[in-house]
C-alpha cells in the first residue's frame, strides 16, 4: 500500500492530531474521505480513531460498525458522559484503527444538549479524559448542518478539514462554514483553524471540474492538497459491504487518490523528534 515510488515511513506527529471533517453542504464526500483517510493512516502504521458525530452513521456502516438498538455510541458520550474508550471499537482488519460509532440516537441529541451544562463543549472534555498519547489522529465526521454536534466537533478539534466537490455551487455555504468557524475561534477555541481542504469528485473529462479546481486554488492556496479524488464507482461501491476502499479494491483509482491524500496530511504533520 505504499504510494508511488514512495516508501519512507510516514512520520508520526508531534501529539494525536483532532481534525473535524466538515462541510453544511451534503454529498461531498465528507464521511467517504474521513473513512478513507483513517483507513490509510492506519495502513501506513498511524493509530487512528474515528468518531462519527453523524445520526445517519454512514462512516460507522463503511467501518463495519454494529449499530443495533444495545449499541452504545457516541450519543451515550455526549449525553450520558460514557467514556469514549467504552465505545471505540476495533475496526475490522485494519489494524491501528478505532471507530466510536454513530446510532440512530444522536438525532435527538442535539435536542437533548440544549439543556445540559458546557453543551458545546461535552465531546472535548470526552477527548480530555482520554489518553490522546496512544493515538496519533482523531478524525471527526461531522453532520451535514451546523448545530450543537458540529459546534461539540469544532471545540473539541484542532484543525478543520473540508472536502469540496468540484462541480457546480462547489463554494457555496463554505461562506456561512468558514463564518461558523470563526465564531467558534472567537468565542470558544481560539487554536481552531481550517488547516486542509481536499477537493473531490473530480473527473479530468470536463472542463467544469478543473474550472471549480482552479478556482479553490485561488482561494485558499496552501491549504489545499495537491491531490485530487476523482468520481469512483469503487468508492461508491464499499460501504455497501462494510468497508473502505481502501481494503475493498486498494488498486483503483479512489483507492490511490485517498492514499496519496493521507500521506500528504501525514507529511504536513510535524514528526516526533528522535
Amino acid at each position: 500500500m505504499s504510494v508511488r515510488g514512495s516508501e519512507e515511513p510516514w512520520p508520526r506527529p508531534a501529539s494525536c492530531r483532532v481534525i473535524s471533517v466538515a462541510n453544511q453542504k451534503g454529498g461531498v464526500g465528507k464521511t467517504t474521505t474521513t473513512v478513507n483517510i483513517a483507513a490509510a493512516l492506519a495502513m501506513n502504521g498511524q493509530r487512528v480513531l474515528v468518531v462519527d458525530l453523524d445520526p445517519q452513521g454512514n462512516a460507522s456502516t463503511a467501518l463495519g460498525m454494529e449499530r443495533g438498538n444495545q449499541t452504545r455510541s457516541i450519543y451515550h458520550c455526549l449525553v450520558e458522559d460514557e467514556d469514549i474508550r467504552n465505545l471505540a471499537q476495533p475496526v475490522p482488519n485494519i489494524p491501528n484503527l478505532w471507530c466510536a460509532p454513530a446510532t440512530i440516537d444522536l438525532a435527538g441529541a442535539e435536542i437533548e444538549l440544549v439543556s445540559l451544562v458546557a453543551r458545546e463543549s461535552r465531546l472535548k472534555r470526552a477527548f480530555s479524559a482520554y489518553d490522546t498519547s496512544e493515538l496519533d489522529y482523531i478524525l471527526i465526521d461531522c453532520p451535514p448542518s451546523l448545530g450543537l454536534l458540529t459546534v461539540n466537533a469544532m471545540v473539541a478539534c484542532d484543525e478543520v478539514m473540508v472536502p469540496i466537490q468540484c462541480e457546480y455551487y462547489a463554494l457555496e455555504g463554505l461562506g456561512q462554514l468558514l463564518h461558523n468557524v470563526k465564531l467558534v475561534q472567537s468565542h470558544l477555541n481560539p487554536g481552531l483553524a481550517v488547516s486542509t481542504i481536499l477537493l473531490t469528485m473530480y473527473d479530468g473529462r470536463t472542463r467544469l471540474s478543473q474550472q471549480v479546481a482552479d478556482e479553490v486554488r485561488s482561494h485558499f492556496g496552501e491549504l489545499v492538497l495537491q491531490t485530487l479524488v476523482p468520481r469512483s464507482v469503487r468508492v461508491s461501491e464499499a460501504p455497501s459491504f462494510g468497508e473502505s476502499v481502501m481494503t475493498y479494491d486498494p488498486a483503483s483509482t479512489g483507492a490511490v487518490a485517498y492514499l496519496e491524500a493521507a500521506r500528504e496530511m501525514a507529511l504536513r504533520a510535524e514528526p516526533v523528534s528522535g
